[in-house]
C-alpha cells in the first residue's frame, strides 16, 4: 500500500467515526437550535483534519481531492451543516496549496494552519453585486503605515463568528475595476465583524451565516500572486461545485436509507405480504443512483483534466460549463429525492421525532439551487452556449 492511499484511508476511517460517534450525536439539537455544530467541529480538528489537504511538508495530511470529496458525502449523511462547513473550508485550503509560490506567506500560513487546526470562512458574495462573485465592491487599501485594509458588506459569512481565519475577494485598489479582484487570507485579529443580519432559516440551521460588515487590516504578503481569474477558473469553483455535490449526495443517500429502513421494517412485520413502498422505493434508487454517477463523474473529469492537459484546460469554456453543470444537476436532484423519499415513508417521515424522519434532510437540501443561485448560473451558461464551439 503507498503512502498516499494510507493517508486517505486512515483520514477516512476518522471522518467516519466522527460522522457516527459525533456529528449525528448532535444533528438534531443543531438543527434545532441553529447552533455551530461545535462538538463535531472540535473533532476534526483532533483528528488533524482541518489541514488533511495539506501537504506533509507544511504539517498537514497529504491527502487526496477525492478523499475529501467522499469525507463530504459521509459528513453529510451525519449532519448537513457539518459538511457543508467542513466542505467550505477545504475549499478554500484547496485553492491556497494549488496556487501556493514557494517562500510565500501562504507556505508559513499553511505551517500555522496544520499546527493550529484553523477554520477558514469565506467572504466572497456582496451586497449591491447581485451576487455575482465575479465582481467586487470593497477594495483593498494601502494604509499609513504600509499595511492594507479592506471594508466588505457581506449579505452571509458561514461560521463566520466560529471562524480563525477569512478568505476574502476584494477589488486589487480604489482605483480598480470591479471584476479585477484578489484574494485576502486575514486573521481573526485582524478582523472586525460587525453583525448585520440574523440566521433563522429553513436548514443548514447550523452554518449560522448571518450578514456582517468585515473590516480588515493585514499585510501586502496575504494577498494571493496569483490571479484572480486563474484561481476561480482553475480551482475555486469547480472545487467548490466538487465538494458541494458531494456533501448533497451525503445529504440524499441519508434519505435513502431512512426510507430503505423503513420498507424492511415494513416487510419484517408481514412476512410474504407486498409492501407498495418497496416499488416506489426502487424508483427513488434509479435517481440516487444517476445522483451518485454525476457526483463521481464530475469528480473524475476533474482530475482527468488536471493530470491531463493541464490545469488551463479548466479555463474553458466547455470545462466551465462541464462544472457550472455539475452545480446544477446535483442541486436540483437532492432535493427531489429527499421529496421522494418522504412520499414513500409517509407520516412517518414527516415527524421530527420519527426515526424514518426526513424533514432535516429535505430542508437542508433546498439550500442547494440557492447557493451561488441556480438562475444565475443558468445565464451565466446560457450566454456562453452561444459562443462555444464545443460543450
Amino acid at each position: 500500500m503507498s503512502v498516499a492511499v494510507a493517508a486517505d484511508q486512515a483520514f477516512l476511517q476518522d471522518i467516519r467515526r466522527i460522522s457516527r460517534d459525533v456529528a449525528s450525536v448532535h444533528a438534531d439539537a443543531v438543527d434545532r437550535d441553529a447552533r455551530f455544530p461545535a462538538e463535531a467541529a472540535e473533532a476534526l480538528r483532533e483528528a488533524g483534519a482541518l489541514s488533511a489537504f495539506v501537504p506533509p511538508e507544511f504539517g498537514g495530511g497529504g491527502v487526496s481531492l477525492p478523499a475529501l470529496a467522499q469525507a463530504c458525502v459521509e459528513l453529510g449523511r451525519a449532519c448537513s451543516s457539518t459538511a457543508m462547513a467542513f466542505a467550505m473550508h477545504q475549499i478554500q485550503v484547496v485553492t491556497i496549496v494549488r496556487h501556493l509560490e514557494p517562500g510565500s506567506w501562504f507556505e508559513s500560513y499553511l505551517r500555522r494552519l496544520s499546527a493550529e487546526q484553523r477554520l477558514i470562512a469565506s467572504v466572497t458574495s456582496e451586497l449591491g453585486t447581485g451576487g455575482d462573485m465575479g465582481r467586487s465592491i470593497a477594495a483593498v487599501t494601502p494604509g499609513d503605515d504600509g499595511s492594507l485594509t479592506l471594508v466588505k458588506q457581506a449579505p452571509v459569512v458561514s461560521y463566520g463568528a466560529h471562524a480563525d481565519d477569512f478568505y476574502t475577494t476584494a477589488r486589487r485598489g480604489p482605483d480598480a475595476e470591479e471584476v479585477d479582484q484578489v484574494l485576502v487570507l486575514h486573521h481573526r485579529d485582524q478582523t472586525e465583524l460587525e453583525l448585520t443580519g440574523t440566521w433563522d432559516t429553513i436548514g443548514l440551521r447550523g452554518t449560522c451565516s448571518p450578514g456582517f460588515v468585515v473590516r480588515a487590516r493585514f499585510a501586502p504578503e496575504q494577498v494571493l500572486s496569483a490571479p484572480f481569474s486563474t484561481v476561480m477558473s482553475e480551482t475555486h469553483v469547480p472545487v467548490t461545485h466538487i465538494l458541494w455535490s458531494h456533501a448533497w449526495l451525503g445529504i440524499a443517500t441519508e434519505a435513502f436509507e431512512r426510507g430503505r429502513a423503513f420498507v424492511r421494517a415494513a416487510a419484517r412485520r408481514n412476512p410474504g405480504a407486498p409492501v407498495p413502498a418497496a416499488n416506489r422505493l426502487s424508483r427513488v434508487m434509479g435517481e440516487l443512483a444517476l445522483l451518485r454517477s454525476e457526483v463521481r463523474s464530475g469528480l473524475a473529469d476533474f482530475i482527468a483534466i488536471d493530470s491531463g492537459p493541464g490545469r488551463e484546460e479548466l479555463d474553458t469554456m466547455g470545462s466551465i460549463l462541464r462544472f457550472n453543470n455539475l452545480k446544477l444537476a446535483t442541486s436540483e436532484q437532492t432535493p427531489r429525492i429527499c421529496m421522494q423519499v418522504l412520499e414513500v415513508i409517509g407520516i412517518a417521515a414527516f415527524k421530527n421525532d420519527s426515526p424514518y424522519g426526513v424533514g432535516r434532510q429535505l430542508r437542508d437540501a433546498l439550500s442547494a439551487p440557492l447557493q451561488v443561485a441556480n438562475e444565475r448560473i443558468h445565464n451565466f451558461d446560457a450566454r456562453l452556449l452561444m459562443i462555444a464551439k464545443e460543450v
